[in-house]
């Protein structure tokens, strides 16, 4: 009855179980009908006993089949009806369509891509050694909830002496990304509070985010001086989502009298600021801009930040700062949760900040960007000229290129653009409602090489003023 194929990947037990099965489905085998000895179907397949053994135990444990003592293997009694199981056709294999690729650009101008060569890759995989000799003992526990302190320890120290934050190591949780520090920032504020104010233009994963945790988005518009502080005070928003030291995608700085009037708008009953200094680093002139939660840390203001600007998106770390009101909720919310960060890549970025790596990497990719970034403002002023003028810049992976008065559309450039090989991120897809074609796009230039900045803005003029 059975055939097995000792040339097939499948392991020969499992070839005789699935067989077996399937003619129990199928009513081939009826029930209490008794199945030959292990022996003697072993001989008869030419197999040893224990691939016949193992078939029978994982038939018997599935309950397809049962044993009498001294009598062997029987078929169970299944009931097709009761059961769901119904003679078996085997289906042909679906074929599903491919997911359809986006076209690919030699210049793709977005503003996230980080410097292809810039991870530290040799640091990186030794120190991973390392952890993994040294912490082997420790991988078979759980890390703390909140993510291994010693990095929690370093980290507050980074933040302490770069970006200002006022903090202890208990204020801070380790995070997988953006998105997971935003999801559990939602989770602790949702009881209390149902609308969350963003920028307008701003990042729209914050906007996704809180959508999808019932909460109401409040678009504020966003000036020189970042949001609205008016229209804020007039909404009914009892949080706020902001960029204040490189608002996105502007690229404007918050003056510090915005800041205290922002501060002061949390504190007149019980709001919260949710500040995300997502690329803070990135400073190309002048001394770094120092967080809003430095100037009040007892305020109602949660910190978010990531490594991912600088070291890579792909490891999925980042961190919050809750203010101290917040701890009681969160121990008691997410007392059984565990960290969603790997011990050991958490260990080995320890290790990377405590050996000084870190420093010296954000240094280098600061002076790396820098290039590039005025390789791109050099090349935007020799083919554009008067025609253009370039916001947002001295900091961060992006600029806004704002054309004058070009009788085409947002839409007509980029498609003529992408013709060209050149991919651009669109400027109105970062406003939360539907924007008009606008005449502003995000130049992002992280991803590519000085030269490849050159060419990339030569043929977008040559191709929107032909």
């Amino acid at each position: 009855m059975f055939v097995l194929n000792h040339k097939s990947q499948l392991p020969l037990y499992t070839q005789l179980y699935q067989q077996i099965k399937d003619h129990i489905l199928s009513g081939k085998l009826s029930s209490d009908s008794k199945l030959p000895s292990v022996r003697d179907l072993a001989t008869e397949l030419s197999a040893s006993r224990n691939t016949v053994e193992n078939a029978y135990q994982e038939l018997y444990t599935e309950g397809y089949i049962y044993s009498k003592p001294r009598s062997g293997y029987f078929v169970s009694a299944l009931n097709p009806d009761d059961a769901g199981l119904y003679p078996l056709k085997r289906k042909s294999p679906v074929s599903y369509p491919q997911a359809v690729r986006s076209n690919s650009c030699e210049y793709d101008f977005h503003p996230a891509r980080l410097d292809r060569d810039s991870f530290p890759a040799p640091l990186w995989r030794k120190n991973f050694v390392e952890c993994l000799r040294e912490s082997s003992a420790e991988l078979t526990s759980n890390s703390d909830p909140q993510g291994e302190r010693e990095l929690r320890c370093l980290i507050q120290n980074y933040l302490e002496r770069s970006r200002g934050v006022v903090c202890c190591p208990e204020q801070i949780v380790i995070c997988s990304g953006l998105q997971h520090s935003l999801g559990a920032v939602a989770q602790l504020l949702q009881d209390q509070h149902s609308r969350v104010a963003v920028e307008n233009p701003g990042y729209s994963l914050p906007r996704s985010v809180f959508r999808n945790h019932r909460f109401q988005i409040t678009p504020i518009g966003v000036g020189p001086g970042g949001i609205d502080l008016d229209s804020l005070q007039q909404s009914h928003a009892t949080m706020a989502y902001v960029t204040p030291s490189h608002q996105f995608p502007t690229g404007c700085v918050m003056p510090v009298a915005n800041r205290l009037k922002l501060i002061d708008w949390a504190e007149s009953g019980g709001k919260f600021i949710i500040e995300d200094d997502y690329d803070s680093e990135l400073r190309y002139h002048g001394k770094p801009i120092p967080s809003l939660q430095g100037l009040r840390p007892e305020a109602n203001i949660i910190y978010l930040g990531t490594f991912s600007k600088i070291l890579s998106p792909a490891l999925r770390v980042s961190y919050l700062v809750l203010p101290t009101c917040l701890l009681p909720n969160y121990q008691s919310l997410f007392q059984d949760y565990l960290c969603n960060v790997s011990l050991l890549e958490q260990k080995t970025l320890a290790a990377f900040m405590q050996k000084g790596h870190w420093d010296r990497h954000v240094r280098r990719m600061r002076t790396i960007y820098k290039k590039k970034h005025d390789a791109l403002l050099g090349a935007i002023d020799h083919h554009f000229g008067a025609r253009a003028v370039v916001l947002g810049q001295g900091a961060g992976l992006h600029v806004v290129l704002q054309l004058h008065d070009h009788p085409l559309g947002e839409s007509e450039l980029i498609s003529r653009a992408l013709s060209r090989g050149i991919k651009l991120f669109p400027f109105s897809a970062s406003y939360a409602s539907d924007e008009p074609d606008s005449s502003k796009f995000l130049i992002g230039f992280g991803g590519l090489a000085c030269d490849e900045i050159e060419r990339g803005v030569k043929i977008l003029f040559e191709e929107w003023y032909r």
